[in-house]
């Protein structure tokens, strides 16, 4: 049996607050008609009543010096049916009272009992301030409560002033969360709201400022060095425009938010303001119960499953309780980490293994689906460096396009179920070798479809924010080492998307394929390079750092292109997920195009396999054939607006 954790100390207190009250009441008001025996039958009854309620509602199992608004209730839900009850039951007293008499010791009972519980959170909760309050409150404390707690003098610590950008039920959280802290590391100096009925008011003492043009030299009034947005449905816009007002007025931003798993919670969390933050939009959420179920109890092998997007498909996939995923990456660190990662998240829960092999290497390839037999392939495996794979054409051909070509022939000899192909925004109109590599796999994949046993489909996002080897590490060191932050032209745009937003659109996708869709997103705006890197600038508190243009990269597109075009696509269930429909490819049509591309990389000259890749994905274009149309439709679009 559970045994009750019982406040006798309190049951005491509570005890004698009843005494008095109804002491008190018969001294100021007697009743003639009570005896001594009438009064002591009605003091019994009430104790009776009061207790047994109390006992059963718990009230004397809540932990009082961290009680909210709800334990309060509470006491006052209790107190109110005991009353009823010592109502019901007085009338077979044989000395009764009038009802009056029975509401004031009620009330005046429960008012002096939440009295003595408000002082003793107050108390311990301020007990320990430096001050001679403070001391006076320690005293209290020990006499009240039977004990004392450490009383030692401070250590001065300086705290972070801070300013609350959203005086709402999330803003409100943070201030409680704060005060009721000793040793946090920030102080509330003020809310900054613009609702004109909260301002010039008070919430637990620090007044509300209404968000106007005087409220900067406000904020320095109060001596606030950062601000905190606690602004949950902020639509995007506005978020942009309060970001660049705070940090063009010199302060440092953070923000305090809900988990997105459990927005219900009251779990929030303060963090610095995020590169993510800088695409000011709201997460996109892609996953759903019919994504989960679909990966539910399967084996799923994951190529690349040590890289960034591969890792992140492996801790989704964790939450939708596969049967086993297989990590397979030619690089045995990144696969090290996130096998450790979900073994601590997991533990044995979570049938996870590792293998250590390239997806070009047949042999091995075929023990793994010998030993797994995998019902979900999700390749993203690739050499995916721009730059890199300009100089290194055999390797960007070998290992995306045949190492695909290997996948997808085991999945036919295996009888995988379905085959999901991680492909990517520079697959369009390519004007570099990595996206040529991933436009052939694409058609590989369509070809596979309409001639194959398995479900095949692929998906195509943009760039990935803080993925290796994306602008955002590089311009963080450049920062850190006190730059210049490097930049191959200052009028580059392209599309972002986090991290998990792009394995939540791959498995989302993978999850509603049939089979042959080419699956894009709809990303929304795109952003200029050169002010995410002037963001980032401002974002890790740097100063004096130069960004230096150094020249398009070989293959490096000036303007992305639109990653879709949403009338011409076909709906899907989710709204952000497009399918593009391309006309599959003849098995003889792949077949010339592979066995063109072989001969190429068997002559050992990455020329020759730069020119077979534009025979063989005919909308390969040149950077600078691409650059300059673009450039040449721009200046002529401005010149027909100005005139």
């Amino acid at each position: 049996m559970k045994k009750l954790n019982i406040r006798w100390r309190l049951v005491i207190y509570d005890s004698l607050i009843l005494l008095c009250v109804g002491i008190f009441l018969l001294i100021i008001y007697p009743l003639p008609q009570l005896s001594m025996y009438g009064f002591a039958m009605q003091m019994g009854l009430s104790f009776a009543c009061i207790f047994v309620c109390r006992f059963v509602g718990g009230i004397y199992q809540q932990v009082w010096r961290y009680g909210g608004v709800q334990c309060y209730i509470r006491l006052l839900i209790v107190d109110g049916i005991a009353f009823i009850l010592n109502w019901l039951f007085e009338r077979f007293l044989p000395e009764t009272i009038v009802l009056p008499y029975m509401v004031s010791i009620a009330t005046l009972n429960v008012l002096a009992s939440l009295t003595i519980r408000m002082i003793y959170r107050y108390t311990y909760k301020c007990a320990n301030m430096d001050t001679a309050y403070g001391r006076f409150l320690w005293l209290l404390f020990r006499v009240v409560a039977g004990k004392s707690i450490s009383y030692k003098q401070r250590e001065e610590r300086k705290k972070t002033n801070i300013a609350i950008i959203g005086a709402g039920r999330l803003g409100v959280l943070l201030a409680e969360e704060l005060l009721n802290s000793p040793d946090s590391e920030y102080t509330p100096r003020c809310f900054v709201d613009v609702n004109k009925l909260k301002a010039d008011r008070t919430i637990h003492n620090i007044p509300v400022l209404l968000e106007n043009e005087s409220v900067f030299q406000a904020l320095k009034e109060f001596d606030v060095e950062e601000v905190v947005f606690t602004l949950p449905h902020t639509d995007a816009a506005r978020k942009k425009v309060l970001y660049e007002q705070y940090l063009h007025a010199g302060f440092r931003i953070k923000v305090y938010e809900l988990p997105v798993a459990q927005p219900e919670s009251n779990k929030a969390k303060m963090r610095d303001f995020d590169i993510s933050d800088l695409l000011f939009r709201k997460p996109l959420e892609m996953g759903d119960t019919k994504t989960s179920a679909y990966y539910k109890d399967k084996v799923i092998m994951i190529t690349g499953g040590g890289g960034s997007i591969g890792s992140e498909l492996c801790r989704q996939l964790a939450t939708m309780q596969p049967r086993q995923i297989i990590i397979l990456d030619v690089c045995e660190n990144g696969a090290y980490d996130v096998q450790q990662e979900l073994r601590i998240t997991y533990g044995a829960a979570l049938d996870i293994r590792i293998e250590i092999a390239s997806i070009c290497n047949r042999t091995a390839m075929m023990r793994v689906f010998e030993a797994y037999r995998p019902q979900i392939v999700i390749n993203a495996a690739a050499h995916k460096h721009v730059p890199l794979m300009e100089h290194n054409c055999i390797e960007a051909v070998e290992n995306n396009i045949f190492g695909t070509v290997t996948l997808i022939e085991l999945c036919e000899q295996y009888s995988v179920e379905r085959f999901m192909m991680v492909s990517t925004d520079k697959a369009v109109n390519p004007t570099n070798v990595m996206g040529a590599t991933k436009r052939m796999c694409e058609m590989l994949v369509g070809c596979a479809s309409a001639n194959g046993k398995v479900k095949y489909s692929s998906t195509r996002f943009g760039n990935v924010l803080g993925s290796a080897g994306s602008v955002i590490p590089l311009f963080k060191k450049q920062i850190a080492n006190g730059g210049p932050i490097t930049l191959t032209d200052k009028r580059i745009i392209r599309y972002f998307m986090t991290i998990p937003e792009a394995a939540q659109l791959v498995l989302a996708s993978g999850a509603m394929a049939e089979n042959g869709e080419l699956f894009v997103l709809d990303m929304g705006q795109p952003v200029k390079i050169y002010d995410l890197a002037q963001n980032m600038i401002k974002l890790m508190g740097a100063k004096d750092i130069d960004i230096v243009e150094i020249g398009l990269r070989p293959g490096e597109k000036l303007y992305e292109e639109l990653l879709i075009n949403t009338e011409e696509l076909e709906k899907t269930e989710n709204e952000l997920i497009f399918i593009e429909r391309d006309t599959p490819h003849t098995r003889e049509e792949i077949t010339e195009k592979l066995n063109t591309l072989r001969l190429a990389c068997d002559s050992g000259i990455d020329a020759e396999v730069k020119a077979a890749l534009h025979e063989v994905v005919p909308t390969f274009r040149t950077s600078e054939e691409v650059n300059s149309r673009v450039l040449a439709q721009k200046e002529s679009h401005t010149q027909g607006a100005s005139a």
